[in-house]
């Protein structure tokens, strides 16, 4: 009984740290954790550390008031478990003991209050474990893990395998806000694998308990191990972005990359939602009185909605029942139990009533017997395992062919699309992606039949084992009663057991198709999006029509529309019409033309091809490209659209949009929604909100990690950032009408709607021009100074009310750091970070005003070659990643983008036909999308040429383009060369050389 009242001294600690959480500003809820481990694995650091982060005197009023006001939840767990799961939601604060001993009155009166509380509070099982569940839930959705170390004042093992990643070593070193997440986390393990991992401390306690745990299952479906999977999950479950988590927190997941991160996202929400709809099926069926003990079992079981469809088919509402069902309410489960545990004893003949539908005769009692055997086999999860185990090792095939009605519904032309599919057959290990899709289509347009083929051999092994080992009766059974049983057995694989390996196959296989091919349409996409930018050129954009003529645009290298016209150059006008381009060429100095690859686009591009052969435009020597024009004439008629360009004709806007998407494809791509910019393979016949999902993400990262200037963005831009949305990117630019451009990153907290995770999501994908501060703003200096100390007060003040930490918000707003512009915010180092970049500046002997400077590289350069990342890293107390994203933002120069080292389009001066290819040409061209099956390359002919997947190999990638798919993505520039020409079927197939 000793130690009650410091556990629950801990526990009144804990809670308060919770309520603070909300107005946190730059730790993260796994740094927060951290602090809180750091009483578990390390105590003898505990007061060196707590007396060198002092808490105000102001703030232990604060604290036993909140206490107070939360003591309600916390009441029911006072003694047992629940302390264990309220020190789950513990943040990072000053050490217990000297806590303690601060507030020793405060906290005697605050647990004499939940005691009493206690004793008013419901008192049911179920009512304490609903609250805990809540408590649970609020506090820290996930990661209630279970130690074997300590029973009595256990902390919760998040908290203990957090420690087991870490090694503490001083605590003053977290000054300026400094976020200990990164250093704590792995600091003696850079790599981010744990130094000493307890053996439960993957056990993730979800919202939902199944028979299963959710990370071994998550590591097992997506082949990463158990604590990235662990960790991945919390990070999640914190609100963390994929962007924030690539960068910032690398460590903690073993370097993923984006799109794997993504994928275990995807069967994460997957294992959730089997876990979600499993229980309201439980909560259904027990509302109908069904419910059994094996039932309860078999559905706590299931991973698979196709697993939950073939367990609870039976006891959905209105259903008229199985056949198993029906013999069981004839009364012959009995004998059916009795067959297989004591078959000397079963007669069934005593079963026979002549006068009852169903046991009238005894061929009808078997019947019944075999039903219910049938079922019980087919539902049993150990035969399930068995067969599905069998079938992993067995030659399983699909086959389609073509359906015998189809001639009559569907159309000549689509049939012959599925030519390759109308006597198809494949091994399900060995088909690929696409084929599946297009396998899927046919079946859905009733022109293909589809079926999975599953040996004989299959079934009588199945068969052998059932009877040898799982269903082996207990005792003698007459040759009848064996009979019997092997009809259940042949009954339940045809009719049961089959169509559920049938289903499970097929689901398994379109799911994994569908995914294949949204993380392609990402690759896609990313690459599209990242193509790199084309600045400081005015550019005329062409919007390609025959009747209609063609849109022109000419707008300035800021991408301000400076003119816009239309012109007809294929209605017998052309030679006046070039006149008038030639004069608009001239009269803005534009000599690059972008044209769409639309309608009349190869007519139009031979049009300006041939003026330019002829040196027409002379002086200027002009160049055009072509670009895609997918989705443009969606967004001229969106309102987007209308606000940016009001007055506009829609058609103008087209040609508008054409132009900008070579002078800053990204700024110019993200107004479109994605899945219209058309670099997909059946993204019609995919998972619409999988697809959605995976394309803003996509996007998301690729605006994250080029940055943004938050004082010039565009609001379109902004809300596509990590952590933002588009109210609070409205928010951000009415603040910055309102009160001018921001000096500092520590303004968005100011920012109406963008609380502490916002912030710590943005913070560092959000960039602040050092020399756009001093040019327009030196002479709002001192009004912009004193607005913004006012506010300081009012958030100092605000802190109070939030019971946030004094200590290190004073650190924060005492030295009034927004008062002057900080040169590490244009950089993509992150805030919280920002404390060990100046100590490591401080290393090098370098300034702030020497960032992306040639000095400051060659000083980071010579430190690196005499010390060392890892040695400087470990003085620093901070991990390799974290290190390395501060000198590559020391480093980077001032206007740094990543995306100059992608492919830029490809600028031409004339033009090749389809009847000029010979067999043996040799080509370059661009990639213009990317396949499962091939990639297509416009090779400047009209028409695009396909390299099949097979002709991609390895050898011809260069070291950078090497990535898992061996593909290549839109804007790749490539060698080629032409193996065979289908000038009938306009079909050109290209072997690659190499990537250019």
């Amino acid at each position: 009984m000793s130690s009650l009242p410091r556990r629950a001294k801990v526990k009144v600690q804990t809670v308060v740290s919770k309520d603070e959480f909300s107005s946190f500003s730059e730790l993260s809820s796994a740094s927060e954790e951290d602090d809180k481990e750091d009483s578990a694995w390390e105590p003898q650091k505990k007061v060196p550390r707590s007396r060198k982060q002092p808490i105000p005197k102001e703030c232990k009023p604060k604290r036993v008031r909140r206490v107070k006001k939360t003591t309600l939840q916390i009441s029911d767990g006072l003694e047992g478990v629940a302390v264990k799961e309220e020190l789950n939601n513990s943040v990072a604060v000053a050490d217990v003991d000297l806590e303690d001993r601060k507030n020793k009155l405060d906290t005697v009166q605050t647990l004499k209050t939940a005691k009493t509380k206690r004793k008013n509070s419901a008192q049911s099982p179920s009512g304490q474990r609903t609250k805990k569940l809540k408590v649970d839930e609020e506090g820290n959705r996930t990661s209630t893990m279970e130690s074997g170390h300590e029973a009595a004042e256990m902390p919760s093992t998040s908290t203990m395998w957090e420690g087991a990643c870490k090694k503490e070593e001083n605590g003053d070193d977290f000054t300026f806000g400094q976020s200990p997440l990164k250093k704590m986390k792995t600091e003696t393990c850079p790599q981010g694998q744990p130094v000493r991992l307890p053996a439960t401390a993957t056990n993730i306690k979800e919202e939902v308990e199944m028979n299963w745990d959710i990370v071994q299952v998550l590591s097992e479906r997506t082949n990463i191990e158990l604590w990235v999977c662990a960790n991945i999950i919390r990070l999640f479950n914190d609100d963390n972005t994929i962007p924030f988590i690539i960068r910032y927190r690398k460590e903690l997941i073993n370097n993923l990359d984006a799109d794997s991160l993504r994928e275990v996202r995807q069967t994460l929400e997957e294992l959730r939602a089997v876990a979600k709809k499993v229980h309201s099926t439980i909560q259904k069926i027990k509302k109908e009185g069904k419910m059994s003990e094996c039932l309860l079992k078999a559905l706590l079981n299931c991973k698979t909605f196709e697993e939950l469809e073939h367990v609870s088919a039976p006891y959905k509402t209105g259903s008229k029942g199985t056949k198993a069902q029906r013999a069981k309410q004839l009364g012959l489960e009995g004998a059916a139990r009795t067959l297989l545990e004591n078959p000397g004893q079963l007669n069934l003949l005593s079963y026979i009533k002549p006068n009852v539908k169903g046991l009238s005769a005894l061929q009808d009692i078997e019947t019944g017997v075999q039903h219910i055997l049938a079922d019980m086999i087919a539902k049993d999860k150990d035969t399930l395992d068995f067969i599905r185990k069998l079938c992993q090792n067995r030659y399983i095939c699909i086959q389609s062919s073509l359906a015998k009605v189809s001639s009559k519904k569907v159309n000549e032309k689509d049939v012959d699309k599925f030519l390759l599919y109308q006597n198809f057959s494949c091994n399900i290990r060995n088909i690929q992606h696409h084929q599946i899709l297009a396998i899927n289509r046919g079946e859905n347009l009733k022109i293909l039949t589809v079926k999975v083929n599953i040996s004989d051999g299959v079934k009588n092994e199945f068969c052998r084992w059932c009877i040898q080992n799982r269903w082996r009766p207990r005792g003698f059974a007459r040759p009848e009663l064996m009979k019997i049983l092997h009809s259940s057995l042949d009954d339940s694989f045809k009719r049961l057991i089959y169509p559920l390996l049938c289903r499970e196959f097929r689901a398994k296989l379109t799911s994994d198709a569908e995914k294949e091919s949204v993380m392609m349409f990402g690759r896609n996409l990313r690459q599209l999006l990242l193509t790199s930018p084309v600045p400081g050129r005015t550019l005329m954009g062409v919007d390609p029509g025959y009747k209609h003529g063609c849109k022109l645009a000419i707008i300035s290298p800021t991408s301000q529309i400076l003119h816009t016209d239309v012109v007809y150059l294929h209605c017998g006008q052309g030679f006046r019409e070039a006149e008038k381009i030639k004069r608009l060429l001239l009269n803005f100095n534009c000599s690059t033309v972008v044209i769409g690859n639309g309608t009349a686009c190869r007519e139009t591009e031979a049009y300006f091809a041939d003026l330019i052969m002829k040196n027409y435009f002379a002086p200027l020597d002009v160049v055009y490209c072509i670009v895609s024009e997918a989705g443009a004439s969606i967004y001229s008629v969106s309102p987007e659209a209308n606000k940016e360009m009001p007055g506009l004709d829609p058609n103008l806007r087209s040609a508008v949009s054409i132009a900008r998407r070579v002078q800053d494809p990204l700024a110019e791509l993200v107004k479109i929604e994605p899945k219209h910019i058309g670099v997909g393979m059946y993204q019609h016949d995919v998972s619409q909100t999988l697809l959605k999902a995976t394309l803003d993400s996509v996007v998301e990262e690729c605006v994250s990690f080029v940055g943004v200037d938050i004082n010039i963005c565009s609001e379109v831009l902004l809300r596509h950032i990590a952590g933002l949305n588009a109210n609070r990117a409205k928010n951000i630019i009415e603040w910055r009408e309102k009160n001018g451009p921001f000096v500092n990153r520590e303004q968005l907290k100011k920012v109406k709607g963008l609380g502490p995770k916002s912030f710590q999501q943005c913070a560092g994908f959000i960039r602040i021009n050092q020399d756009y501060i001093r040019t327009f703003c030196s002479s709002q200096q001192t009004e912009s100074a004193g607005q913004i100390q006012g506010v300081a007060v009012t958030s100092s003040a605000g802190v109070e009310v939030t019971n946030e930490k004094q200590g290190k918000k004073k650190s924060k707003t005492a030295v009034n750091v927004v008062l002057k512009p900080n040169p590490l915010d244009q950089t993509c180092i992150h805030p919280e970070s920002y404390d060990i970049a100046m100590r490591f500046l401080s290393f090098i002997r370098g300034t702030l005003y020497e960032i992306g400077k040639p000095e400051m590289e060659q000083k980071i350069n010579s430190f690196l070659e005499k010390e060392g990342i890892e040695k400087i890293a470990e003085s620093l107390q901070t991990t390799v990643h974290t290190l390395q994203v501060i000198i590559d933002g020391l480093s980077q120069p001032e206007s740094f983008d990543f995306r100059t080292d992608f492919d830029k389009p490809d600028f031409k001066r004339s033009i090749v036909c389809l009847e000029d290819l010979q067999v043996g040409t040799v080509l370059t061209g661009k990639v213009e999308n990317a396949t499962l099956f091939g990639i297509f390359v416009d090779i400047g002919v009209g028409r695009s040429g396909l390299i099949p997947i097979r002709n991609v190999t390895e050898a011809k990638l260069s070291k950078t383009k090497k990535r898992r798919s061996l593909g290549l993505g839109p804007g790749e520039r490539v060698e080629v060369q032409v193996l065979n020409i289908d000038i009938p079927r306009s079909r050109i197939t290209l072997d690659l050389i190499r990537v250019l």
